[in-house]
């Protein structure tokens, strides 16, 4: 068996830590000596063990933003995906009224019209929210889940 931690380092692992190693230098966790020591031992490390030991003590950095940027992509493909779904439920009774004033004779003006105020105003705020300039993805995602959150007030009963 085969200790993972003792996996041989390769010159990409030795690179992802040695730019790590700056960043938390340029955000003040080393100073220039530690960095420059850290670094010597980094390109002198063999395997995988020897380089988690330089970091052990590091808090773990954000992603770059390049991976941050696909993940926000990819929430919103999957938020969009479940806002149409559920647009597509908002949408029923505006179909239903449609056919009853088709079945009528369709006369006098489209009645029906203004049943899309509603899922119009649900499509744009989620749209919005989900693509506008500050995405709001968890909070999307949990009126998807839980319908939207509504203050409740409390009312204190008197004797």
């Amino acid at each position: 068996m085969s200790d993972a931690s003792a996996t041989r380092a390769s010159d990409a692992d030795r690179e992802r830590l040695a730019e790590a190693l700056r960043e938390h230098f340029a955000a003040g966790r080393l100073g220039a000596e530690e960095l420059g020591e850290r670094l010597d031992a980094t390109y002198k490390a063999s395997t995988v063990q020897e380089l988690d030991a330089l970091r052990r003590d590091l808090p773990e950095l954000p992603p770059p933003p390049a991976v941050r940027r696909e993940e926000l992509q990819r929430r919103q493909g999957e938020l969009r995906r479940a806002v149409l779904q559920r647009a597509g439920g908002v949408f029923s009774p505006f179909v239903i009224c449609t056919v009853i004033w088709l079945a009528s004779g369709a006369s006098g003006s489209f009645w029906p019209v203004w049943l899309l105020i509603f899922p119009a105003v649900f499509l744009v705020g989620s749209v919005r929210r989900v693509h506008g300039p500050a995405p709001e993805l968890d909070r999307v995602q949990r009126e998807l889940e839980h319908g939207p959150s509504r203050r409740r007030h409390h009312h204190r009963r008197l004797p």
